[in-house]
């Protein structure tokens, strides 16, 4: 026994933690998803303007760059480390839904397309599709019932 109690434990183990840098870690977040949403609107800017999409329609290409763009950064190793410097940040939506998908691939391919891709894919993607329908379902009845009501 070396006669430290509780107390002194957790005051000496807590001189050993890092220090938790909230405003910088929350600089970086706002600075990195602001990046990514910046090259979103430049993305949805360029289908309007290059190739005459309507800004209603312009939503889908922009949407699906941004995924291939962060698959293809997670595939090279890159959003990765996107996500070590930033954090929530680099966890926008669309690219951070991409990532999680990518990198599950990524992570099950040695177990083979069908039972390791393909499965670990879904098995991911299950449970946001399910919250996505759930939560649609639910604020439809929402909305159908105040629309009644009103």
């Amino acid at each position: 026994m070396s006669g430290l109690n509780s107390k002194d434990y957790k005051k000496t183990s807590k001189s050993y933690q890092p220090k938790t840098t909230y405003v910088l870690n929350c600089l970086k977040a706002f600075v990195v998803g602001g990046t990514i949403c910046m090259i979103g609107e430049l993305l949805s800017e360029m289908y309007i303007h290059w190739f005459n999409f309507s800004e209603e329609n312009a939503g889908n290409p922009t949407v699906a760059t941004l995924i291939f763009l962060a698959a293809l950064a997670t595939g090279l190793g890159v959003y990765d480390k996107l996500g070590q410097f930033a954090g929530a940040g680099s966890a926008v939506p669309v690219t951070g839904f991409a990532n999680s998908i990518t990198s599950a691939a990524m992570e099950h391919k040695s177990e083979g397309l069908v039972l390791g891709v393909a499965t670990n894919l879904f098995k991911l993607a299950g449970s946001v599709i399910v919250f996505g329908v759930v939560a649609a379902y639910v604020l439809g009845i929402i909305r159908f019932t105040w629309q009644a009501i009103f």
